[in-house]
């Protein structure tokens, strides 16, 4: 008996959950992709979709660059000149990717860009790092500090090209978060889209026949591994980290950041990152999408406010703007309850688009929030104030006539103390 009673109280409990809506959940099949981390993510919102290893420590190579472009965008115009150091040629690492640059070799940051991201030029990180920071070590400092504001917990900078330093590390998820960040500028999505690139003739170079074409093959519709929806971002190698990418991609309204970490060195087998990106962009758009719940300008419900006229009574509330959720798909018919906020009484007069309360859906722990504005005008019923105007004349002439009834009745008083005065007796006594 005391079995079968615990039994239907957590029965009971689990029928009484407060939400009553469930969703799908991040994935962690690991069959998805070959390498050893990973992570995808929606780049509107944050949130991961899938991630394997995602929050270790690894070496980024040189998807670190994404950061050095961050800073080079934000601390510089397009058209400013950089001079190249001798350091900046000379300390990169023999066998490391470099566009040739020559010393004193004058080049705009926009021409410095460009070979930063497309053909993974260090000796081009380096030349931003002296211009921006001084020092290599000075912009590294930069680098982590903006690593910091953008919500990296479990990352470090030391260079600013992902040339191998084993206190040089980042992690998948605060990649993705990097990568997210930089493609809200709309000149890096340009630059990281772009499939090949040729440096013009300079100061110190007097030809044009420095051509580079971009390491990421998902964006080349030449390569094997052409990916249409793909839209940037960096690849990255060394023989600590292996291959390495940040990638994005996008289709309808739904954008996918995906990061591959210490992927195989082949990358000519079925195993390599550019078709682990492949597998995990799929998923998330064969599995994922955005859905207007509700959309701007629609109703909510019909209220009556106090005080409202008769012609104006009923106050239709809408939505301020769209409600747009990403939803799983298997997701798509659950009902999803809003939680509302709004005054207990509320009052005409109002005015269209008046801000009345706010609405918000959760889903999936994201909250989509907006306003519930006025749809119409709300006039004040004019008749109490019309009958609050005659009680005050009544109440008014109602004391009036009291002051003048008091009023008469003293007069009355005052003549009726005026009367004859008593005759004194006619007899007279002596003592």
């Amino acid at each position: 008996m005391r079995f079968k009673r615990l039994f239907i109280f957590i029965l009971l409990s689990f029928c009484l959950l407060p939400s009553c809506a469930s969703f799908a959940t991040t994935s962690n099949d690991e069959s998805l992709v070959n390498a050893p981390v990973a992570i995808l993510m929606d780049a509107d919102s944050g949130k991961v979709l899938y991630e394997k290893g995602a929050y270790d420590k690894m070496f980024p190579a040189s998807t670190t660059k994404i950061m050095t472009a961050i800073l080079a965008l934000e601390n510089r115009n397009l058209t400013d000149i950089a001079k190249v150091s001798y350091n900046a040629v000379f300390t990169v690492p023999y066998s490391y990717t470099t566009a040739n640059l020559q010393v004193d070799e004058e080049l705009s940051i926009e021409q410095l860009l460009n070979v930063l991201l497309i053909p993974s030029a260090n000796d081009a990180a380096n030349v931003i790092a002296e211009d921006i920071g001084g020092s290599v070590e000075s912009f590294a400092s930069m680098m982590n500090t903006k690593a910091n504001e953008i919500g990296c917990k479990n990352t470090h900078f030391v260079n600013a090209n992902g040339v191998h330093n084993e206190s040089h590390y980042s992690t998948a998820y605060d990649l993705a978060l990097i990568g997210r960040y930089a493609m809200k500028n709309e000149t890096f999505r340009k630059l990281v889209s772009t499939v090949s690139y040729t440096l013009p003739a300079t100061n110190k170079y007097d030809m044009d026949n420095r051509t580079f074409v971009n390491t990421n093959k998902l964006i080349n519709n030449k390569s094997g591994q052409f990916y249409k929806y793909a839209t940037g971002i960096k690849t990255g190698y060394t023989d600590a980290a292996k291959n390495c990418i940040v990638a994005s991609a996008k289709k309808d309204n739904l954008e996918l950041i995906c990061v591959i970490l210490g992927a195989n060195n082949d990358v000519n087998t079925n195993t390599n990152k550019f078709n682990d990106c492949i597998s995990l962009f799929d998923y998330g758009f064969e599995n994922y999408s955005y859905k207007v719940l509700k959309q701007k300008n629609s109703v909510y419900k019909v209220i009556s406010p106090s005080n409202a006229s008769s012609e104006t009574k009923n106050l239709n509330l809408l939505f301020e703007n769209d409600i747009t959720v990403l939803m799983n798909t298997a997701d798509s018919d659950t009902e999803i309850v809003p939680d509302v906020e709004l005054p207990e009484k509320i009052y005409a007069p109002i005015s269209k688009g008046d801000v009345i309360g706010k609405v918000s859906y959760t889903v999936d722990g994201i909250n989509y929030t907006t306003n519930l504005i006025a749809g119409q005008d709300i006039e004040a019923n004019s008749i109490p104030t019309i009958v609050i105007k005659i009680a005050l004349i009544i109440m008014a002439l109602w004391i009036f006539k009291i002051f003048l009834g008091n009023l008469h009745s003293g007069k009355r008083y005052k003549k009726k103390s005026r009367g004859k005065k008593k005759k004194s007796s006619p007899y007279r006594f002596s003592y």
